[in-house]
């Protein structure tokens, strides 16, 4: 009996070992799995910051955090045309796509301008590439309300041409140029912002909330929503260091977010 049991025992044994090596199989197998997992979702997670302005708001991407390279290539968004509260003094804010510009002086850009001129609201589409002043884009007639698609594509690197398009999908009118102009392709942003006029940082004016929507950008050959790439986060301050705009989070994976005016 001792020895039947010896020797039941001693047939334990390996099923016992083979069941602890096969234990610490799967342990390391789910170890694995893990590192993997906390290691994409750390190398896929944009690196957030918020920056202080004091005529920027909105978000801004780049390619790498701490060295931003020379690869962006396209931008594009839409908006709702946002109504501006006539004030008694002029006032002024634009809606606009860029690209460049967050720490160069080249910046080429397209977008809306909200405005409160001599106490009545007026609007208008634009482009500007810096250091030029901006353009009026006479072809296309912005009310408060109308849908707004922009892009600005990159159409060939050897020669610095660029496409700037922008359309007024409720009115049905557009504006399609190209363009050669010498852009660093470090940054790329969706910002409302509060315009320099005639060389001093106009009053910022009461455009009620303006919603960005269909964020795209691409980066030679990555492309996604503001979210796939490392972003800040900008918040426009007046001279009192007094928050002036809200920006909320991004929604819809990063191609949607809202900034509102405070006042």
């Amino acid at each position: 009996m001792k020895q039947v049991g010896l020797i039941e025992g001693s047939r334990r044994r390996p099923v016992g070992r083979w069941f602890i090596v096969g234990l610490w199989v799967l342990m390391l197998l789910f170890s694995l799995v893990i590192i993997a997992l906390v290691t994409r979702i750390y190398l896929t997670t944009p690196v957030r910051q918020e920056i202080g302005s004091s005529d920027w708001s909105g978000y801004v991407v780049v390619s790498d955090s701490v060295n931003p390279s020379p690869v962006l290539r396209n931008i594009s968004a839409s908006w709702i045309v946002p109504m501006v509260t006539p004030s008694p003094i002029d006032a002024f804010s634009d809606v606009w796509i860029g690209i460049g510009g967050l720490t160069d002086d080249s910046l080429i850009q397209t977008g809306t301008g909200q405005d409160s001129v001599d106490g009545a609201a007026v609007y208008e589409a634009w482009y500007e590439l810096l250091p030029d002043y901006s353009i009026t884009i006479t072809s296309i007639n912005v009310s408060a309300g109308d849908e707004i698609t922009t892009s600005i594509s990159l159409l060939d690197a050897g020669t610095d041409q660029w496409l700037i398009q922008i359309a007024d999908i409720t009115s049905g009118q557009s504006f399609s140029q190209s363009f050669f102009y010498l852009s660093s392709r470090l940054s790329a942003e969706w910002i409302v912002e509060r315009p320099t006029i005639n060389n001093t940082l106009a009053v910022l004016a009461n455009f009620g909330s303006a919603t960005f929507a269909d964020l795209k950008v691409s980066m030679d050959s990555r492309s996604g929503t503001a979210a796939d790439f490392p972003l800040s986060r900008v918040m426009m301050y007046d001279r009192q260091n007094i928050q002036v705009v809200t920006v909320s989070e991004l929604a819809a994976r990063g191609s949607t977010f809202t900034v509102t005016y405070l006042g």
